[in-house]
C-alpha cells in the first residue's frame, strides 16, 4: 500500500492560497467584518459566574465560537457535522483562525455555547449586528430570500413521566428545585417531534437566507415541535 504523507507547512499554505484565488467567500467575510464588535455582548454573557468555567481545559475563544455559529447557520450543519467539517476543512479552520494543530470544539461544546446564547436571549442581537455589519460594508448584493428550517438535536432527557408532564406545563419539578446541579443539567425548553417517521428531540432553527450568498438575514429558534409554517410570516417580516 502506498504511503500518504501528511500535509507539510508549505503544502497547507499553497492550498489556502488556491482557495483564496477560487474566491472563498469566507475570506471576504473575514476581510470586511470587524469581529471585535461582537465582543461586548459575548463578554457580558460569559463573564457571568454561572456561564464561566474555570475547571479543566481553557475555554475556546468567544469570538471564534460565534464565528462558528455563523458557519453552522451558513452551511446548515448539525453540531456533529460542524465538528467534523472544522476538523476536515482548511478553509473553515482559516476562517476561525485555527491552526492545524489546534483542538477543535466538539459537538457538546458547540451545543452548550449556542444554548447559553439562547438562554441569555442575545442570539438575535448578535445576528442583527452581524447583518448590520454586512449592510454597512455592502459586501453582498441581495438576490432574493429563501426560508428554511432545520432540527438541532440535544442530549435526550431521562425524566420520569411526572417530570415530563410538569415541564410541558411550563413548571419546574420540585425534585429539581432542591438539587441545583441536577437543575443546571436539565433542558426545559427542548421538545420531541416526528418527521418522516423519525423522532427528534431538541430545537428548530428557522432561518431566512439570501438566495445568492446563503447568508442569514433573519433567524429564530423554537422548540422542535413547532411546525415550519407557524413561524413563516414572522420570519419573512423579521430583519435581525
Amino acid at each position: 500500500m502506498k504511503n500518504i504523507n501528511p500535509l507539510g507547512l508549505f503544502d497547507e499554505h499553497f492550498l489556502l492560497e488556491r482557495l483564496t484565488k477560487l474566491k472563498d467567500p469566507l475570506v471576504k467575510l473575514n476581510d470586511h467584518i470587524d469581529w471585535k464588535i461582537f465582543a461586548p455582548i459575548l463578554d457580558v454573557v460569559f463573564n457571568k459566574p454561572k456561564n464561566s468555567n474555570n475547571v479543566g481545559r481553557p475555554p475556546f475563544d468567544r469570538l471564534m465560537m460565534f464565528k462558528l455559529m455563523i458557519l453552522q447557520s451558513l452551511y446548515n450543519l448539525s453540531d456533529d457535522q460542524m465538528e467534523y467539517q472544522i476538523t476536515d476543512r482548511l478553509s473553515l479552520k482559516r476562517f476561525l483562525s485555527l491552526k492545524s494543530s489546534d483542538r477543535v470544539p466538539d459537538s457538546k461544546t458547540i451545543w452548550k455555547f449556542r444554548e447559553t446564547l439562547i438562554q441569555e436571549e442575545v442570539i438575535e442581537a448578535l445576528f442583527y449586528r452581524f447583518n448590520q455589519a454586512l449592510d454597512d460594508q455592502s459586501i453582498f448584493a441581495n438576490t432574493g430570500q429563501i426560508v428554511d428550517a432545520s432540527f438541532v438535536e440535544v442530549p435526550k432527557q431521562r425524566n420520569t413521566r411526572d417530570e415530563n408532564k410538569e415541564v410541558k406545563a411550563g413548571k419546574t419539578p420540585d425534585t429539581w428545585k432542591t438539587k441545583p446541579n441536577k437543575l443546571r443539567q436539565k433542558d426545559r425548553d427542548a421538545r420531541w417531534t416526528k418527521k418522516n417517521k423519525m423522532s427528534f428531540y431538541g430545537y428548530k432553527n428557522h432561518i431566512k437566507v439570501d438566495k445568492g450568498t446563503k447568508l442569514i438575514s433573519s433567524y429564530m429558534v423554537t422548540d422542535a415541535s413547532v411546525h415550519d409554517s407557524q413561524e413563516l410570516e414572522t420570519l419573512i417580516q423579521l430583519r435581525i
